[in-house]
């Protein structure tokens, strides 16, 4: 299996976060925490798009400027944002076994694959996919 380096939230599980959604159990929000103390949670870049393109099809509302709201999401303790290297960029595109198509998704599982991190996740075929071995992950 691949060693743990740390949390890659996926898209959901951040806007959760951020959102103090009742979806993300206290549970799963003490785990960030303790990982975030430790300089230890991660954002992908396509993650900020995947927001963006949500708030602009109105399929999340927010109560801030879309700007404010990311600016606020990036500035919490312990989170970081990964770019989109040519790395990553190259990996989404030959990802192991079988992964489905969307391309945001395959850039996200990408990014945990080149940067050994476990993906906080509650997409089922995300979730599928890292029981081939492919893939840490967690179910978020």
């Amino acid at each position: 299996m691949i060693e743990d380096k740390g949390l890659l939230l996926d898209t959901h599980v951040w806007i959760w976060l951020n959102n103090a959604e009742p979806e993300l159990k206290p549970k799963v929000i003490a785990l960030i925490d303790a990982a975030a103390q430790g300089g230890g949670v991660f954002i992908s870049a396509i993650t900020v798009w995947e927001v963006a393109t949500l708030v602009s099809k109105k399929r999340l509302i927010l109560q801030i400027s879309l700007v404010d709201w990311i600016e606020t999401a990036l500035s919490q303790p312990g989170i970081e944002l990964l770019p989109l290297s040519p790395r990553i960029s190259i990996e989404s595109v030959s990802l192991p076994g079988i992964f489905h198509g969307d391309p945001a998704d395959r850039i996200i599982t990408a990014t945990a694959r080149v940067h050994q991190l476990t993906l906080l996740t509650r997409d089922n075929l995300i979730l599928q996919y890292a029981k081939k071995g492919f893939l840490s992950v967690l179910k978020g």
